[in-house]
């Protein structure tokens, strides 16, 4: 670092004696900007990068804030935003995050996206795809697949199908200094370059699946020359299809930020993404389903609504390409819930959903919410009967059941507070 920084290394060295900063990116698939500064829980200044980005200038825990649990914000390290930046997704865009866990700027394409075109997820580590899944959920995104693939097979099944992808790559962590001993830890030179290596492969299965025309964004939340620039060089000069349209370093001298790496690359051509036969999926035409959606939604859901065989009904956003049909898929669109016999039970997914129009909504005070994300019962006047969505001040929180005066909490026990 001082060979790269120079006189510049002085100021790099010493800011690692300051804590790490803290940031929040509002989730506008819940609410506008305008509206969550209003009822923001701490004090926050722009952090410069997206619109809706933000640094923590207190220090609260928020983890367990109604708000956060209930997807209007995400926490995310300020400068871990720069990918998101660098993407410009637009409504309608078909996008890949190909190692997503655990799900922070997939949160922030699906709702650049809102609600329009597709989201695909992906995490190679089953535990940490489970982790994305229920990112996405609490996030409200209703037009996403989550898959747990290895990226070349993904990206093998889907060639030239997207008009983003973004490979936020697994690095050495150098970024993380300041807030993470286990990277300190874990650092080694021999580490950087088995990375690398690691990062070259990842990137080369990331560009078939961009279409002509599309973008690749390749990011690390490191600063090393052979895990970034060697990285991305070492790729322009296999591929003559793509250009470096810019690169990017941000250091936590320089911004208020742990640091990261950014480049955007541009595949030559134009046009749309190569086409793909749908996945043959049956409708869910299951008359308790029917009837819940009739009884508690004040529309048709918001797509397709289909079954598996294992019982689950899924709504999607529209036709799913049929390359997915090579790799796990753990869910897609919105989980609506689960048809167990003649009876349909609804997911607390489904009540987190954005663009879900629920025909009995109960709003909580305060003390409410807590109560409620505590797992109790909570007596509830003029709440009507069956089933509703739960919610904070412009958030959901999850399902319940009125019956006779009391909401009954559907809340899942993992996701209760102790």
């Amino acid at each position: 670092m001082q060979q790269r920084l120079g006189p510049e290394a002085p100021a790099f060295f010493a800011c690692y004696a300051q804590p790490p900063r803290r940031g929040l990116r509002v989730n506008t698939l819940r609410m506008p900007v305008a509206d969550f500064l209003a009822m923001s829980p701490v004090a926050l200044r722009p952090g410069g990068l997206i619109p809706e980005g933000f640094e923590i200038l207190e220090d609260k825990p928020l983890g367990n804030h109604p708000a956060h649990l209930g997807g209007a914000f995400y926490l995310q390290e300020p400068s871990a935003m720069a990918p998101l930046a660098a993407l410009d997704i637009q409504p309608g865009m078909k996008v890949l995050d190909l190692c997503a866990a655990p799900g922070g700027k997939s949160g922030g394409i699906g709702a650049h996206l809102a609600g329009q075109g597709l989201l695909v997820a992906n995490e190679v580590v089953p535990a940490r795809a489970k982790t994305l899944r229920h990112t996405l959920e609490r996030l409200g995104i209703a037009n996403g697949v989550v898959t747990c693939a290895r990226p070349d097979t993904l990206c093998g099944a889907l060639a030239g199908y997207f008009d983003a992808v973004l490979v936020d790559a697994p690095c050495s962590g150098e970024g993380m200094f300041r807030k993470d001993p286990e990277a300190v830890a874990a650092w080694s030179p021999a580490h950087v370059l088995s990375c690398a290596g690691r990062q070259q492969a990842i990137l080369e299965s990331a560009a078939q699946a961009v279409a002509p025309g599309g973008r690749l964004v390749y990011s690390t939340c490191t600063f090393s020359w052979e895990e970034n620039e060697a990285v991305v060089e070492g790729f322009l000069e296999k591929h003559q299809d793509f250009s470096l349209e810019y690169s990017r370093r941000l250091y936590p001298h320089t911004y208020r930020g742990e640091g990261h790496f950014t480049a955007r690359l541009q595949r030559n051509g134009a046009g749309k993404g190569k086409r793909q036969g749908s996945l043959p999926l049956p409708a869910c035409k299951k008359a308790a389903y029917l009837e819940f959606c009739k009884d508690a939604l004040e529309a048709a859901p918001p797509g397709e609504s289909i079954e598996l065989e294992d019982g689950r009904v899924l709504i999607l956003p529209g036709p799913l390409p049929k390359g997915l049909e090579k790799v796990r898929v753990l869910t897609a669109g919105i989980y609506a819930g689960d048809m167990l016999g003649s009876r349909f039970q609804p997911s607390h997914a489904l009540a987190m959903a954005a663009g879900v129009d629920w025909r009995r909504k109960i709003r909580l005070a305060e003390e409410q919410q807590q109560a409620y994300l505590h797992g109790q019962v909570l007596a509830i006047e003029g709440g009507g009967k069956g089933w509703c969505r739960v919610e904070g001040a412009g958030y959901p929180l999850g399902l319940g059941k009125m019956v006779e005066g009391a909401l009954k909490n559907h809340l899942p026990k993992g996701l209760r507070l102790l």
